[in-house]
C-alpha cells in the first residue's frame, strides 16, 4: 500500500517526502480531532472495578500478618 502511494505521488524524492509528511500530519490531525473523540465513549477505559476495602487493599492483609 505504501509503495503504491509513493509511486503515485508527483515529483522527485524530496517532494514526495514532503508530501508524505504532510499526508501523515493530516491523518494524525483527523484522528485526534474527529475519530478519537467519536470513539472514546465507545471504549471501556472508564469501566474499572475496584474493591472498597477502606483504601487498604493489599496492605490490610499485611497488617493482619504482623
Amino acid at each position: 500500500m505504501y509503495g503504491w502511494i509513493w509511486r503515485h505521488l508527483p515529483g522527485n524524492t524530496w517532494v514526495r517526502s514532503l508530501i508524505s509528511l504532510v499526508l501523515v500530519l493530516v491523518v494524525v490531525y483527523l484522528l485526534f480531532q474527529y475519530v478519537f473523540p467519536w470513539a472514546e465513549p465507545l471504549l471501556p477505559f472508564n469501566d474499572v472495578t475496584v474493591d472498597n476495602n477502606n483504601g487498604l487493599g493489599v496492605l490490610q492483609g499485611v497488617a493482619a500478618v504482623r
